[in-house]
């Protein structure tokens, strides 16, 4: 059974307004931490451990969940100074010991991506990575994706203006050869801006399926706010 890297160390500074001195992943939504709701996700998918990659008061989430959840092992990768969604995520996945396909998630984001497909698709076309795209009009703050008729990436657009478009939902599939020897363990790194330019230069394989399941970034009030019409119920 698969396993899955979550990305749970981020500062959370445009929530400051409204979730005080919480990690992100651990913002209330319907009394319960936005978290939770992420783990009952991808536990329905089949999921049977998470190592979380953790920094900023990280306290708050081992001490709400310790090892286990609803009976699956969660274990921690402790940023002692911030590396970055790149960085945090090479030390958490140091912990997978481990030579099959994992997913990695960030823990501010909710995407109900079918592991099923994700993981025969990006499996039929021999991925290094697989990333799972959803379509949205939203300027300027989603990561865009060129592909080719066959879904692989040719190009990756931080923080894109142009309108209708694919981009990136933040679960991925990663195969182990992904995780390359360029980077030093501990290093600061970006998910965007270091490891997946790398990748591409360096003729890694990319691919990008989409999917049209429920999706929510609550890493701005205006989204915070409208995680409970998504995910309570």
């Amino acid at each position: 059974m698969p396993s899955a890297v979550i990305l749970a160390g981020g500062l959370g500074t445009r929530l400051r307004s409204v979730v005080s001195d919480l990690p992100k992943p651990m913002a209330p939504i319907g009394g319960r931490p936005f978290l939770e709701y992420q783990l009952d996700y991808w536990i329905s998918q089949g999921i049977s451990r998470f190592v979380l990659s953790v920094g900023y008061r990280h306290e708050a989430i081992t001490g709400h969940f310790g090892s286990r959840y609803k009976g699956i092992q969660l274990d921690y990768a402790v940023e002692e100074h911030p590396l970055g969604t790149g960085g945090g995520f090479l030390l958490a996945a140091e912990q997978l010991g481990q030579g099959q396909p994992f997913l990695l998630l960030n823990g501010d984001t909710y995407f109900k991506a079918d592991w099923t497909v994700l993981d025969a698709f990006a499996v039929e076309h021999d991925a290094d990575w697989c990333f799972s795209l959803f379509r949205t009009s939203e300027k300027g703050r989603y990561m865009g994706i060129e592909m080719s008729a066959q879904g692989r990436i040719t190009s990756l657009k931080s923080g894109v203006e142009q309108g209708p478009r694919l981009a990136n939902g933040g679960v991925y599939w990663v195969h182990p050869r992904a995780l390359s020897a360029a980077w030093r363990l501990g290093e600061k790194l970006s998910l965007e801006d270091d490891l997946f330019p790398h990748a591409l230069a360096t003729g890694r394989r990319l691919f990008g399926i989409e999917f049209r399941g429920t999706f929510i970034d609550i890493g701005v009030p205006d989204d915070y706010h409208r995680a409970p019409s998504l995910l309570v119920g």
